[in-house]
């Protein structure tokens, strides 16, 4: 678990001791013993907190659990940001149709040819699944082995310390998680989920990115910067 911010650490490391966390990586490690195919890989399980610490989040965007596929070459579509993917796997229809919103809500955005959103992570937005592993083929294979108490910590913890931010809550799973969210102290954004299924009943016209930019700048915040880089350009901008 290297490369994690140090407020997030102290957390990782205090729930670590708890009995439902030991539990939890008991059984993950289990399943890998045994040769079950987990995704993230087990380096990109935490990859959330790496980007920016606890106080400093301006967006929280909640997915559900990781993507359980696999791209170009066999390699995991996860890479533990929700609804992101490395630069090489194809853009997975939910970032498609959240890519739509994006390019109808946001002036200047452009639908990028990949579905990485790094960026995003560095400018504070913290792109967390409610379950962090899954196994290959198998959706919500790792829900309720204890992953959903440890991200309620996470948001719990959000509620508490951090000073206000915007939570987008897309479809019934996020929004149930965000309930105890303090609504006079936080900004909180529901609507339908941006998979292909639900996109058409609310998300698609929803302005979620506008209007957390709007929300951010009334409270003395700087404003996300939601367009996404082209591949060329992030190399640019890594060897500057």
């Amino acid at each position: 678990m290297s490369n994690i911010l140090p407020q997030w650490q102290t957390i990782i490391d205090r729930e670590a001791k708890q009995p439902y966390f030991i539990a939890l990586q008991e059984e993950i490690k289990k399943q890998r013993q045994l040769s079950e195919v987990i995704f993230p890989l087990e380096e990109d399980v935490y990859n959330a907190f790496k980007y920016c610490d606890l106080t400093d989040i301006k967006v929280v965007i909640l997915g559900q659990d990781p993507y359980h596929g696999v791209g170009k070459e066999n390699q995991p579509q996860a890479h533990g940001l929700a609804f992101s993917v490395n630069p090489e796997i194809k853009t997975p229809p939910s970032l498609v149709n959240i890519y739509k919103e994006l390019s109808n809500d946001v002036e200047g955005f452009v639908i990028p040819e990949h579905g990485n959103l790094e960026n995003w992570a560095k400018q504070g937005v913290l792109l967390i699944n409610t379950v962090l592993t899954v196994k290959q083929g198998q959706a919500h294979s790792h829900s309720k082995l204890g992953w959903e108490k440890f991200t309620d910590v996470m948001i719990d913890e959000l509620n508490q310390k951090n000073d206000g931010c915007v939570f987008l809550l897309w479809g019934s799973h996020a929004q149930k998680k965000g309930k105890s969210i303090d609504q006079n102290k936080h900004c909180i954004l529901a609507g339908p989920h941006p998979s292909p299924l639900s996109a058409y009943r609310g998300f698609f016209g929803c302005q979620h990115f506008s209007m957390a930019n709007h929300w951010l700048i009334e409270n003395n915040k700087e404003a996300i910067n939601w367009v996404i880089p082209s591949l060329e350009e992030d190399k640019q901008q890594q060897l500057f």
